[in-house]
């Protein structure tokens, strides 16, 4: 369903080390990066499938849109928990701790964060625990 989610920083190094710490703590990896841009994930031949971090092209600052997240999945709740700490220790701000969000469904443990760009991020694993 998607091709791939991009995400604006205003500051791409720290915006890089925040996504390094967090992305290492569910196995996914920067793949490449060039002059005002990163990107994580399964690069392959066209960048299909993957997370971009990017300066504004049109030179205005980037800003978070209300009402939007975007859920990166892990593979244990463990590594929930683990992206979660990382987060805040790289400069992310809690916006809902780890944990069984039941409204969702019995297994939907997630965490919110925002990003060193206020971008909301969650993290969360599906399978019981």
């Amino acid at each position: 369903m998607f091709s791939h989610i991009s995400v604006g920083t205003n500051d791409l190094d720290k915006a890089m080390a925040f996504y390094d710490a967090v992305f290492s703590e569910i196995g996914v990896s920067r793949a490449k990066q060039g002059d005002g841009w990163a990107a994580y994930g399964d690069y392959g031949e066209l960048g299909i499938g993957v997370f971009w971090l990017f300066k504004p092209f049109n030179g205005d600052p980037a800003t978070a849109g209300n009402g939007t997240n975007i859920a990166f999945m892990a593979p244990t709740r463990k590594s929930v928990d683990a992206f979660y700490a990382a987060a805040l220790e790289n400069g992310g701000e809690c916006a809902g701790k780890p944990g069984i969000r039941e409204e969702d469904h019995p297994n939907f443990y997630a965490a919110f964060i925002r990003d060193v760009d206020n971008n909301k991020i969650v993290v969360v694993c599906h399978d019981p625990e």
